[in-house]
């Protein structure tokens, strides 16, 4: 049994852990490992608001832009039905600084009458983890990693999700500082304060078979749904800033893959909404039915990552965007 934390991040705790000592997990998870040399990514989220169909060449340029010099180690795009977003991620920040600088003002102020948003991070990777069920496929930020680890330790409990971020054992990781929000005719820039939390968390149904893909669509996916749901209609008032539930898309159409992608105030929000909230404990109690009653011949995969954002390591961008899109409305200003 591994520990969460690489030895190369691993230090003296001066704040308590939550998992109790002689700890052993009800079931294997592994966390993606990146090479040592690695000290910050960049996760980048752009997002398109077409007036109808998404117009091809918008889709195009970005993919263009992401092929070009110093794109992303890493890209996918997915739906939530209204807006198409590219998600890109780069172990390297000088590398997507030169990349950005080169296409991200053209893409986001091409005026073609489509809203287009930019969600960016820097995160280090002691503010950050992983979990998966199982390996042999990466998704988000794993893909850039170096390799996967064994079993580790740090998980099946309440409270493993900050014990994996090594900055957790010395800092409480709460909110700091204020939000600044800027306004400019139809294009608002937003600076969220430190210690905004995201989290991406994913479910792959694509190596089920028939009665299991049954059993998921029909027992544990339509309450998964009703909790993202209740997040981006009512999330702001339990600390969550947007919510938004994508379908992965490749080659033009739906693929078995989903994921829940949001915004939180802080990562003791998010842990609140985990821990007790009646839409996640639906969603929990749900998926340990489904797990229970498959038990190891169960073929749906499950994984996350959460980032815990410094002050001044995050910008959000909207240009003729929707009210209410991502953190717009969620922060004064």
């Amino acid at each position: 049994m591994e520990s969460a934390i690489p030895a190369h991040l691993a230090g003296p705790r001066t704040l308590p852990a939550r998992m109790r000592g002689g700890w052993t997990p009800p079931y294997p998870s592994y966390v993606a490992r990146m090479q040592p040399r690695i000290r910050q990514v960049v996760m980048a989220y752009f997002g398109l608001q077409p007036r109808g169909e998404p117009p091809a060449a918008a889709l195009a340029d970005l993919a263009a832009a992401f092929a070009a010099a110093d794109g992303p180690g890493h890209h996918e795009v997915a739906t939530d039905g209204a807006d198409v977003v590219a998600i890109a991620y780069w172990d390297d920040p000088a590398r997507y600084d030169r990349w950005a600088t080169a296409h991200r003002e053209p893409w986001l102020g091409a005026g073609d009458g489509c809203g287009r948003w930019a969600e960016v991070l820097r995160v280090g990777v002691h503010e950050h983890e992983t979990l998966f069920s199982s390996l042999g496929r990466p998704e988000g930020v794993a893909a850039l990693a170096a390799g996967m680890s064994g079993e580790v330790a740090e998980h099946g409990y309440w409270g493993g999700m900050r014990d994996r971020i090594p900055l957790s054992a010395t800092d409480p990781l709460e909110p700091a500082g204020s939000p600044v929000v800027e306004r400019d005719a139809d294009r608002v820039r937003i600076r969220p304060h430190g210690g905004i939390c995201l989290i991406r968390s994913g479910q792959d149904w694509t190596d089920t078979d028939d009665a299991e893909r049954a059993m998921y669509l029909g027992d544990v996916e339509p309450v998964l749904r009703a909790g993202m749901d209740f997040l981006a209609t009512e999330g702001r008032r339990i600390g969550c800033y947007a919510n938004r539930y994508l379908t992965v898309v490749r080659d033009g159409g739906p693929v078995e893959r989903t994921f829940g992608m949001s915004w939180w105030r802080s990562l003791a929000d998010l842990e609140r909404w985990a821990e007790s909230h009646p839409t996640h404990v639906a969603i929990f109690g749900a998926a340990m039915r489904y797990l229970s009653t498959l038990g190891p011949s169960a073929r749906l995969r499950l994984y996350h990552e959460v980032s815990v954002v410094a002050e001044g390591d995050a910008v959000f961008e909207y240009v003729g965007c929707r009210p209410g899109t991502g953190l717009l409305g969620a922060l004064p200003g």
